[in-house]
């Protein structure tokens, strides 16, 4: 099948080495099988070409090309579709939506709920309080690896809450602003994330 987009890869190829980056084009196929297929069906093929080579993609569908072009089905159709199964496997992978160690069926259901809060709860973090830092297109598992899963001490008063970070691994710096950089790497992003979040509150 690759050979019948060889005009398609040559072109992406070109303008590929012509502007120093990635570069695809798509393609519209009519295609059926020796024995698998009952019938010939539209393919859609995307000829890419990325700086390591050539990264040909194909596929199949009963959308008519009157409906929608070829281009449109595999940018805003199939590749929404392949974003959508990345945030189940975020949701599975990073926290922990997948477990199913326990004794019984309550207790699964139970775990899975605990997950998908926490999944709502990152992502309305980062859509709301991580915005225009570099964390707003961050995993799950990135985000409680760098900004959760910190040792911290908190002290609670009659009037307000108080966290202190602990320390960073590596000695600090001698200088008191160096030593509060090493105390807390993502100041920056903490203090934007409670502006944002306290801003959406009220």
């Amino acid at each position: 099948m690759v050979g019948a987009i060889a005009e398609e890869l040559a072109l992406a190829e070109a303008e590929s080495l012509a502007q120093g980056g990635p570069a695809r084009c798509f393609a519209d196929l009519s295609w059926r099988t020796l024995d698998s297929w009952s019938r010939q069906r539209r393919v859609v093929a995307k000829a890419e070409h990325l700086p390591n080579g050539a990264n040909p993609r194909f596929i199949v569908t009963s959308r008519p090309a009157s409906a929608v072009d070829a281009h449109t089905l595999y940018e805003d159709v199939y590749c929404a579709r392949g974003e959508v199964e990345n945030r189940i496997k975020e949701q599975q992978l990073d926290l922990f939506a997948d477990r199913t160690s326990a004794a019984t069926m309550r207790a699964h259901q139970l775990r899975l709920w605990f997950a998908s809060f926490a999944y709502v709860l990152l992502t309305a973090l980062r859509r709301i309080g991580l915005r225009h830092t570099q964390f707003a297109a961050a995993t799950c598992g990135t985000i409680r690896l760098k900004l959760l899963k910190i040792g911290a001490q908190v002290r609670i008063s009659v009037r307000r809450i108080k966290v202190a970070m602990l320390a960073a691994p590596r000695r600090p710096p001698r200088s008191s602003l160096g030593a509060r950089q090493a105390a807390c790497p993502y100041q920056a992003e903490y203090h934007l994330a409670y502006l944002y979040l306290r801003r959406a509150a009220f």
